[in-house]
């Protein structure tokens, strides 16, 4: 079979496109895919790069959201047959993660438990469903499952032209919330607008910060006017502390990552003083992607997919994300 594999820790120029690479074995409890669509997350470039602590079984293919039809069936699966479509939930509880503990979804065939299977419904699209796990996932736990937004709320979303920050525009604008949607470029700028964004910042040329303390006045310790309901902070880095200075007594910063840094400056005396609610939201379950799915079918929800790829040009595909200069989700068709 066709598929991307990764045999050595580095750059991108280390994910090597292989013509006629092993197809997977089938075993109990398994069963084959016929993949039809895949997407990247950032944690695809982490994987390729190597991350400290986690021992990666190399060769692998990486990928981790994956969708697709059932080819074959291993002894001891029971509700599933040949020809079912299916969304891949990525996480497998006993051995890690798809893509990165064992193989993904850049390839044209994947061994997956039948457990991870998720029944995709008719109206919804390969390409839409693949795009759901790690980002919109990820998102909607943080925002509906945790039930952290509500209408008329002003939410700052941090990084809103990626998979999660698309997903966390989409769904705050569903409840009713001011947007306020922070990004790198004119282009995303103007995307994000016409996305449903209330407001839009360029962040390399404006303080979002400094912007939402003017536009909504300056947090009071007294009362409780002034700043953003909530900050998504999902970079880290040099955004935390901006973050805390903007939020309104009460208020809340979520977070689900930490893409620019993970053990950023920190100053407490914001937390305590404006009495913050620091609120981590780790990874999705299938409810949550069911969920999607039905928003998906019922049209009131439609995940941003920037560009669609063939497997040859997968490794394009991880570039945009690498380098940031994605718009929402990169789609492989393998």
């Amino acid at each position: 079979m066709r598929a991307v594999v990764l045999r050595q820790h580095g750059t991108l120029d280390n994910l090597e496109f292989v013509a006629d690479y092993r197809d997977p074995a089938i075993k109990d409890g398994h069963v084959i895919l016929r993949t039809r669509a895949t997407s990247f997350n950032y944690h695809d470039v982490f994987t390729v790069r190597g991350m400290p602590g986690i021992k990666v079984p190399l060769p692998v293919i990486i990928g981790l959201d994956l969708a697709g039809e059932i080819i074959e069936v291993g002894a001891g699966v029971e509700g599933w047959k040949v020809g079912d479509r299916v969304l891949v939930n990525p996480l497998n509880l006993k051995v890690g993660l798809m893509g990165e503990m064992m193989d993904g979804g850049l390839a044209e065939k994947c061994l997956v438990h039948a457990s991870q299977l998720i029944r995709m419904p008719d109206a919804v699209s390969f390409e839409q469903a693949c795009s759901l796990p790690v980002a919109y996932g990820t998102a909607h736990r943080m925002i509906m499952t945790h039930k952290t937004i509500k209408a008329g709320d002003k939410v700052v979303v941090l990084g809103a032209s990626g998979g999660v920050g698309t997903g966390c525009v989409l769904l705050a604008k569903m409840l009713g919330a001011e947007v306020v949607a922070c990004a790198s470029s004119e282009d995303k700028i103007q995307r994000l607008k016409e996305l449903g964004a209330d407001h839009v910042i360029n962040y390399k040329d404006t303080d979002f910060s400094k912007w939402v303390i003017e536009k909504y006045g300056k947090p009071q310790r007294r009362n409780y006017e002034g700043g953003a309901d909530v900050v998504i902070n999902f970079t880290g880095g040099d955004t935390w502390v901006p973050s805390l200075k903007c939020v309104k007594r009460g208020g809340s910063v979520l977070t689900c990552g930490a893409t620019a840094g993970f053990d950023p400056k920190e100053d407490l005396r914001y937390v305590w003083s404006f009495e913050l609610n620091i609120k981590g939201s780790n990874s999705f379950y299938n409810e949550d992607l069911t969920a999607l799915m039905d928003m998906i079918s019922k049209g009131t929800m439609k995940p941003v997919i920037d560009v669609v790829l063939p497997l040859e040009r997968a490794k394009e595909g991880l570039a945009l994300i690498e380098n940031r200069e994605v718009f929402g989700k990169v789609v492989v068709t393998p």
